[in-house]
């Protein structure tokens, strides 16, 4: 008996393992989000390792009454559309931050900055003053900045909603629901957007759910910046 016990302790032949494999980024995507020396601050290239491909930038099919040029902010999908002719549009996956889910409606982007500065609120600074502190004369543009490269200003008339489209230098946030911000998109996006489009552009706000509502001391203004931003175009 003892040699079909034995047979019966081992397998007649070892497995394979099963090796994960991220799927394949193509070269036109490495390109586009290759690394950008020509930037005020050298942009590296953005990790798209852990990065749901749907969320990159592509030119797809998008039937919608808006005009060409009017941005539509889809949050609910965890995506940003520049209206274009005859029935497309580019999209770009965003990360949805509180102030992005507290909000929805119609707006136009009363200024745009390269490289904006960042100032917490003085609430920020209350509720965490040894992170935030430092900061409260503001922080100066850079690749740590939580505004990232670029940062588009919607205002209704003449009064700023707060609501921000900018960058982040946290490329696995897109296509997430985060705990800070408005609008967050990949550097090199917010970079090819801000390029696009001008002063006034139409933006419309979709958010489908309700609204998000600040906890008692909280405040979803936590992306503001300085006006006197260097960079404001």
């Amino acid at each position: 008996m003892l040699p079909l016990f034995l047979a019966a302790c081992v397998s007649s032949r070892p497995q394979p393992f099963e090796v994960s494999r991220a799927p394949a980024i193509s070269p036109e995507y490495l390109e586009m989000y290759g690394e950008r020396p020509d930037e005020k601050f050298p942009l590296p290239e953005t990790d798209l390792s852990e990065v749901d491909p749907r969320f990159l930038r592509k030119d797809v099919a998008y039937q919608t009454r808006e005009q060409p040029g009017t941005i539509v902010v889809d949050t609910d999908n965890r995506y940003l559309y520049l209206v274009r002719e005859n029935g497309r549009a580019i999209r770009y996956g965003i990360g949805v931050g509180k102030q992005g889910m507290s909000w929805r409606g119609r707006a136009t982007v009363g200024r745009k900055a390269a490289w904006p500065r960042w100032t917490p609120t003085a609430a920020m600074v209350a509720r965490d003053p040894e992170k935030n502190g430092p900061w409260a004369g503001g922080m100066q543009a850079g690749l740590d900045n939580p505004l990232g490269a670029r940062a588009l200003y919607l205002y209704q008339g003449d009064r700023d909603t707060l609501y921000r489209i900018h960058g982040t230098s946290e490329p696995w946030s897109i296509g997430k629901s985060v705990s800070s911000g408005c609008i967050r998109m990949f550097n090199q996006d917010i970079i090819d957007l801000h390029s696009r489009v001008p002063t006034g552009t139409s933006v419309v706000v979709l958010n489908r759910g309700p609204l998000l509502k600040p906890q008692p001391g909280e405040t979803f203004d936590e992306f503001t910046s300085d006006p006197s931003d260097d960079g404001v175009l």
